[in-house]
């Protein structure tokens, strides 16, 4: 059954929101969290390994953080690549809400946080960082990313990170298979799998 926080929910109130302590980008911050969003009290294992494992973004471009939850993805985005614009995609309007008290608490005004429909069509990232939400379901996860990763730029890149049994491995052969992308596997640590999948190559 799809968890609650994969879909909308409004803003939490004050009463709803607490302050957590974390370390994104090799700073120590606060940020806020609530309840009905992914991993409020922590920064989940999956998260640490993308963020661990992958290389440094690009300093410029439009960089999109999929399914952004309260933005520890979006936020060192954020804070490793100023000159970028970044994109914090969600459905859940609580996850959003958080993502812009956060990056305003810490003066990341390049941070643009929205449902995926608030994209505008044009943009084409360069960089696609990610912790999908893999518990909707197969058909909706490939459907996700599907649109997204076809709107990757020319030689852009995506790092997503999957549970291995949670189908990391499937997940790589459906990519390769169905949509006849470069999709590599980069890292591997304490049961994730972390996947490179290359964007168009440059004409």
């Amino acid at each position: 059954m799809p968890e609650d926080h994969y879909f909308t929910a409004a803003p939490a109130s004050d009463g709803e929101r607490r302050v957590l302590r974390v370390v994104l980008a090799g700073r120590e911050l606060e940020v806020e969290t609530a309840g009905g969003v992914f991993s409020p009290d922590h920064v989940d294992l999956g998260t640490r390994v993308l963020l661990r494992t992958v290389p440094a973004p690009p300093p410029a471009g439009d960089l999109v953080d999929l399914g952004c939850g309260w933005g520890p993805v979006a936020l060192t985005l954020a804070l490793e690549s100023p000159g970028a614009q970044v994109w914090a995609v969600d459905v859940n309007e609580r996850a959003l809400d958080l993502v812009r008290r956060n990056a305003r608490r810490h003066g990341l005004d390049n941070v643009t946080a929205v449902t995926p429909d608030a994209v505008p069509p044009e943009l084409r990232p360069v960089a696609i960082w990610s912790n999908p939400p893999i518990r909707v379901g197969k058909a909706a996860l490939h459907d996700l990313l599907r649109t997204w990763l076809a709107r990757l730029a020319p030689d852009g890149e995506a790092h997503l990170v999957v549970q291995r049994n949670l189908g990391a491995d499937s997940l790589q052969a459906w990519l390769r298979a169905e949509l006849g992308l470069t999709a590599d596997r980069v890292a591997s640590a304490k049961g994730f799998r972390v996947l490179r999948v290359d964007g168009p190559v440059a004409g």
